[in-house]
């Protein structure tokens, strides 16, 4: 289900050396093609000398596309020593997601997408276990049940991989999926799996970490919305909040406060992450709002 229709835009994402000139020479050429400006943000990491930006702008009117973009803009790519992307908001991404057997952040990405508010599609949701089924098959998305084991989960995967493929998925959601990905799963889709993490990471990291925050008798909680690296927990941040507690508030009322915060912060991370507004670096995000 898609957002509202709107004019169609190019979303240029770069990242390169700080330099002087870097924004003039980006802006001038939009306008030497055409182009409308609708948003630009930057930034300046001073600690190691890079700078970032994020342009987007009216497609209509303008005489670049998704088939001479390249060539128009190598020339200023290659001065400046650019890595960069361009995306096409009329490319609608497609979402798989996977789940284990809680519910509330699968819901809320759910009624989320019913409502407009995610320019994606959710072409499969991916399950180990039957659990969740009539929630996905009530939104009318097909919902797929791929049990595992230790000693499975080389086939499993690689069944997970196959499903990915044919439905053309561009980036996975992991709704409490309580699986480690494999790191040769992660590597063929980096920055491009995201997960929620029941903490402030990095923070409490690892199983049971309401357990682990009531027993050091914390005044706040959080959730951690990161992309996810071979490393576990320890992907670049796209998304945190946190919400004060104290100590008349027991293990299972953090766990409710926590689910709360975990629903509003990944659904955060997939909006950024669906907008093209993250650029990763020195495993950090740079996100643009």
């Amino acid at each position: 289900m898609n957002a509202s229709q709107t004019p169609p835009t190019g979303r240029l994402l770069m990242a390169c050396p700080d330099a002087r000139g870097v924004v003039a020479a980006v802006a001038g050429f939009l306008a030497e093609h055409g182009a409308n400006l609708l948003e630009s943000d930057q930034h300046t990491d001073t600690e190691h000398g890079e700078f970032f930006m994020r342009t987007e702008f009216e497609v209509a009117g303008c005489d670049l596309n998704r088939t001479n973009f390249e060539s128009a803009w190598r020339s200023t790519a290659e001065r400046f020593d650019m890595a960069w992307q361009v995306h096409w908001s009329e490319d609608v991404k497609r979402m798989a997601i996977l789940v284990g057997k809680q519910a509330h952040c699968l819901q809320d990405l759910l009624w989320r997408w019913q409502a407009g508010e995610m320019h994606a599609e959710i072409p499969i949701v991916l399950s180990n276990h039957e659990t969740l089924r009539p929630v996905v098959e009530a939104a009318g998305i097909p919902f797929r049940v791929l049990p595992v084991t230790a000693e499975t989960k080389p086939k499993q995967e690689a069944e997970i991989r196959a499903i990915l493929d044919e439905e053309r998925i561009d980036f996975i959601v992991l709704a409490r999926y309580m699986q480690i990905l494999t790191g040769s799963f992660i590597g063929d889709y980096m920055n491009r799996i995201i997960n929620i993490h029941h903490s402030f990471l990095p923070a409490f990291a690892g199983g049971d970490p309401y357990r682990q925050a009531y027993d050091r008798g914390v005044k706040i909680i959080g959730a951690t919305s990161h992309y996810v690296t071979a490393d576990l927990d320890a992907g670049p941040i796209i998304a945190q909040a946190v919400v004060d507690v104290s100590h008349r508030h027991s293990v299972g009322d953090l766990k409710r406060k926590g689910r709360d915060l975990e629903r509003i912060v990944l659904a955060r991370a997939v909006r950024r992450h669906v907008a093209d507004k993250i650029l990763v670096s020195q495993n950090k995000t740079v996100v643009f709002e």
